[in-house]
């Protein structure tokens, strides 16, 4: 009786809101035309590298939709997301990292006259994976790094507890506006530098490669696996949007934006808006570590450059020009800059020969996004999402 309630509730909620059905199909549609002309099982019109491109853009639309929720409906501006996001990735790539090195070493060994103890086989992997910083000890950290369901907890509990951490002093604290922008930010660049040290445990600069090469499946080509994880994104982000749709239009979404809105008179209507703003603060945490686990391996590596602070920044800025507020308009800018940026920076944009020089885009790209986000800003406060908008209003009028 109790699935038959839930099940209901979730068919009226998708009635009242077709805006999701509608997304779902669309969402549908592009996944099923991508694998039908994919390289690995389609008539092979879409290479292997673009259907990773396609499938890390929708991993960075469900970190943009984290950040719409947290920035767009409670008025968090958390220049910090995306280390949640690279945290995510680090968790997933440890096991990734551990369980490959581990095969070649047994694999290696298998014409070794007497079999490998399991402390001889934790000193080769050891030194396989740390020798580039000068080590050869597994660090505690990774003690459960070869148990696949542990480290798939870690990616929620471990930037889910420093969200957690961060949160409540912030939050208790009463910090508001730029100044915990600014505290968001110095942990990000924090944990950023703790990373670049060989010490940290997590390979320092050189950071966790060959992640693209899934353990148990040396035999299956990257254009199947590229398959597998755009589809797991596409699934992932269409749960990622139905739980935030339902958040943002139910009693703790209105509470949210008034937050935003006015969290002084929140306060007064005897509203906890502390343990409200945390609550937000962990789960887009959460959000942004799934997306992270979910990217890194189509993307093959993560180093601590990852967790950047002018990388949360850019997700900010993907927020802006989409528009925030809207959930669908976070999965449009983060969409579109990030397609964009592909194409420009990647060299496939042809320069432009000017009269005074040449304009070289992957000199000016990020230099063009900076200045679209001062024109959207200024001109579009509602950015791309915008434009639907007057059309939907047009057409009601």
């Amino acid at each position: 009786m109790t699935k038959l309630i839930k099940h209901t509730i979730i068919v009226q909620h998708l009635l009242r809101h077709p805006s999701i059905l509608i997304f779902l199909g669309l969402l549908s549609l592009f996944t099923i035309t991508i694998v039908l002309l994919s390289e690995g099982v389609g008539v092979d019109l879409v290479p292997t590298s673009f259907i990773k491109t396609l499938g890390k853009t929708l991993c960075l639309c469900m970190v943009a939709i984290a950040m719409d929720l947290v920035w767009g409906f409670c008025g968090i501006l958390s220049l910090g997301h995306f280390a949640f996001f690279a945290l995510g990735g680090y968790m997933i790539g440890m096991w990734l990292m551990f369980a490959r090195t581990k095969i070649i070493v047994l694999q290696a060994a298998q014409n070794a006259p007497l079999p490998m103890s399991l402390d001889e086989v934790n000193d080769a992997v050891g030194t396989q994976i740390f020798g580039v910083v000068g080590g050869a000890d597994i660090p505690v950290i990774w003690t459960f790094a070869d148990i696949f369901w542990v480290q798939i907890g870690f990616v929620f509990l471990i930037p889910g507890l420093l969200a957690f951490i961060f949160g409540w002093f912030a939050f208790r604290s009463r910090v508001n506006g730029v100044y915990l922008s600014i505290l968001t930010q110095a942990m990000t660049l924090a944990l950023s530098l703790y990373l670049f040290q060989n010490d940290s445990g997590l390979r320092g600069n050189n950071g966790l490669s060959g992640l693209q090469n899934i353990p148990g499946l040396d035999d299956t080509p990257q254009a199947i696996i590229s398959i597998w994880f755009f589809i797991a994104s596409a699934v992932t982000l269409g749960l990622v949007y139905i739980v935030a749709h339902s958040i943002v239009h139910s009693k703790l979404g209105n509470i949210l934006t008034g937050i935003r809105d006015n969290e002084d008179r929140v306060r007064f209507l005897g509203y906890n808006v502390e343990s409200y703003k945390l609550f937000i603060f962990v789960l887009t945490a959460c959000i942004a570590a799934l997306a992270g686990a979910l990217y890194y391996p189509q993307a093959g590596i993560i180093n601590p450059a990852e967790l950047a602070p002018v990388a949360s920044i850019y997700l900010a800025v993907w927020v802006a020009i989409g528009g925030r507020g809207r959930l669908y308009g976070a999965i449009v800018g983060a969409a579109f800059v990030s397609l964009l940026s592909s194409y420009f920076t990647g060299g496939h944009a042809p320069d432009l020969a000017l009269g005074l020089g040449t304009l070289r885009w992957t000199e000016w790209w990020l230099v063009l996004l900076g200045l679209s986000f001062v024109v959207v800003t200024l001109y579009a406060p509602k950015g791309m999402s915008g434009i639907v908008d007057r059309f939907v209003i047009k057409g009601n009028k």
